[in-house]
């Protein structure tokens, strides 16, 4: 009985090993046959560093374009404020240089969630001069804050949404005919009460259902209201058109506050395969033909890390 028990017991042991054998054999082959696994590639997205007219050192439109040519600045972000009357100005100083016009920051007057329609027909009509420069100007858009918190009486906020819907169907299709966009841009609870999160601006974006409305990421403004960089770009989708960027602390050029890192923003921007600028809105506590320099340097290695 022992040596029926033994005798079966080597047998198993036998089948198993062989079993055993043969599957890493299998395997092995596999490994060979099988092209090597590839990690999800990330698309290679260019980061394209942008400056607003103001942040840029320089007296006249000129010296600033010099500057931010030598320095290897993307694009140039201009004020929309009497914009119509620029066009020839800004047209002729961009000219045969590697510079495009980036977002057209605001400068209608009014506001859309305004209780008086005299506000919102204000921002209607302002907003469509600036949209008429912006196209002739090349820009991929305007950016509108729908209310900030000074502009008061404003509607209550699921009136306000509802109509500013309306308005920003009429302004997107206005703005598609001058081949640019409306991009909304979401504040910090310290200037705007009304929109504040990407998240909820690209759900506007979505209700709207129109090609000419966009929204934006601001990381001085996110850094107050989101909590991850990375899933507020996410967040924002197909619709995330524009961002902005300063010192995490103080909004002044990134870099001049201790610990600024933007690295978590930069990998939601390349997931999705972001194609405009990030644009400098901030102030500067140092010189800035030394502090801005460095920080397109900073900003270019931390977008080599994302």
């Amino acid at each position: 009985m022992t040596d029926r028990r033994s005798f079966i017991s080597s047998i198993a042991a036998g089948s198993a090993l062989a079993s055993l054998s043969g599957a890493a054999l299998l395997s092995q082959a596999a490994c060979k046959q099988a092209p090597p696994a590839q990690e999800s590639a990330i698309p290679s997205v260019a980061l394209k560093l942008c400056l607003q007219e103001g942040v840029a050192p320089g007296e006249t439109l000129t010296e600033k374009l010099d500057f931010m040519e030598a320095n290897g600045v993307a694009g140039l972000e201009i004020w929309g404020g009497g914009l119509e009357k620029r066009i020839v100005e800004i047209t002729g100083a961009l000219k045969n240089r590697n510079i495009q016009v980036g977002a057209i920051c605001a400068g209608f007057s009014g506001w859309l969630i305004a209780r008086d329609e005299k506000n919102r027909k204000e921002c209607m009509e302002t907003s469509k001069v600036i949209l008429q420069a912006a196209g002739a100007l090349g820009s991929y858009g305007m950016i509108l804050v729908p209310g900030f918190n000074g502009q008061q009486p404003s509607l209550p906020a699921v009136e306000a949404r509802a109509i500013l819907i309306e308005y920003l169907k009429e302004l997107g299709e206005f703005a598609m005919q001058q081949k640019t966009t409306v991009i909304l841009e979401p504040l910090n609870r310290e200037e705007a009460w009304f929109l504040r999160q990407v998240g909820d601006a690209a759900s506007i974006c979505r209700d709207v259902n129109h090609p000419g409305i966009t929204c934006m990421g601001d990381f001085w403004h996110m850094t107050r209201e989101e909590t991850s960089d990375m899933g507020a770009f996410i967040s924002g989708g197909k619709y995330l058109n524009h961002v902005h960027i300063a010192s995490r602390k103080t909004r002044n050029t990134p870099g001049e506050d201790e610990g600024d890192n933007y690295v978590e923003g930069f990998k939601g921007l390349k997931m999705l395969n972001y194609q405009h600028h990030v644009s400098f809105e901030c102030g500067t506590k140092g010189d800035k033909k030394i502090v801005i320099p460095a920080a397109l340097n900073m900003l270019n290695e931390q977008w080599a890390q994302a």
